[in-house]
C-alpha cells in the first residue's frame, strides 16, 4: 500500500532503482547530495562514489560514507570523471542549484547521463538549508540546456489527486492540538476524521489521479539528460 499512501517516496525509489538496474557493470557513479546513502545498494555493480556537504544535523537524519564531504558546486574530482551522476531531492537545498548543473557537467564525460529529481511545491524542511520551494520543467529545459546538456525526459511523479491525497494525511497530523487535555478531548473526532484523510481519501484520489491529463500540480519531476 506503500504506492497509494506514500507515493512520493515510493515512485522515487521504483524510478532510481530502473535506472540504476540499466547500467552496465563498472559505471562510474557519483551519488551527489547523498546523505544517508539510501540508494548505494542498487549501485552495488557500479564503482560508487558518494558527495555531501554533511552540515545538517537535524533529528532523525544521519550521513552514509561519504567519499567528498564539499559544497556540491565544487567536488574535488577531475574533469569528465563520472559516467553516471544522480542527486535526489537536493537542489532545493543548495544556494546555487544552476552553479551544481555546471559541476555535474564538468564531471560527467561527454554522454555521461544525469539524473534529478526535485520538488515542485515542498514545505520548509531540513532548515536552515531550504532555499526553493521547487523547480518546474522550464526550469530544467533552461538550466540544463545552459549548463551543456540534452533533455532525454521530465517526468511528473503523479499528479493533483496524488497530491491532494497526500496533503489529507499532513492536514490531519497538523490538526491535532498542541496541547495535552484539547487533544484528549479531540481524539473521538480524529478518529472519525482520519478514515476519510487518512484511509479513504488517499485511496480515492490514487484512482482519480488517472483523469489529470496535464499534471501541472505535482509533487515534483524525474528528469533525465545527457551531456552533450
Amino acid at each position: 500500500m506503500k504506492s497509494v499512501f506514500a507515493f512520493n517516496d515510493y515512485n522515487r525509489d521504483r524510478f532510481v532503482a530502473e535506472v540504476a538496474g540499466s547500467l552496465p557493470a563498472g559505471t562510474r557513479v557519483l551519488d551527489a547530495g547523498a546523505g544517508p546513502c539510501r540508494y548505494k545498494p542498487l549501485f552495488s555493480h557500479c564503482e560508487y562514489r558518494a558527495q555531501d556537504f554533511g552540515k545538517y544535523t537535524g533529528e532523525e537524519h544521519s550521513y552514509g560514507e561519504l567519499d567528498y564531504v564539499c559544497d556540491i558546486t565544487a567536488i574535488p574530482a577531475p574533469d569528465g570523471d563520472c559516467d553516471f551522476i544522480l542527486c535526489t531531492e537536493v537542489l532545493e537545498h543548495v544556494p546555487r542549484p544552476d552553479l551544481a548543473l555546471r559541476e555535474f557537467a564538468r564531471l560527467l564525460r561527454k554522454g555521461g547521463e544525469l539524473v534529478i529529481t526535485a520538488p515542485l511545491g515542498a514545505g520548509i524542511h531540513m532548515a536552515p538549508y531550504h532555499y526553493y520551494g521547487g523547480f518546474t520543467p522550464f526550469w530544467y529545459r533552461h538550466f540544463l540546456s545552459a549548463s551543456g546538456f540534452s533533455i532525454e525526459s521530465i517526468r511528473p511523479n503523479g499528479g493533483f489527486f496524488k497530491l491532494y491525497g497526500q496533503e489529507s494525511q499532513r492536514f490531519l497530523a497538523l490538526l491535532t492540538p498542541a496541547r495535552p487535555v484539547p487533544r484528549l478531548l479531540f481524539l473521538p473526532l480524529k478518529a472519525v476524521l482520519a478514515l476519510w484523510f487518512r484511509l479513504l481519501l488517499p485511496v480515492v484520489c490514487h484512482f482519480l489521479d488517472k483523469l489529470d491529463r496535464q499534471p501541472d500540480f505535482t509533487v515534483g519531476y524525474f528528469v533525465r539528460a545527457r551531456k552533450d
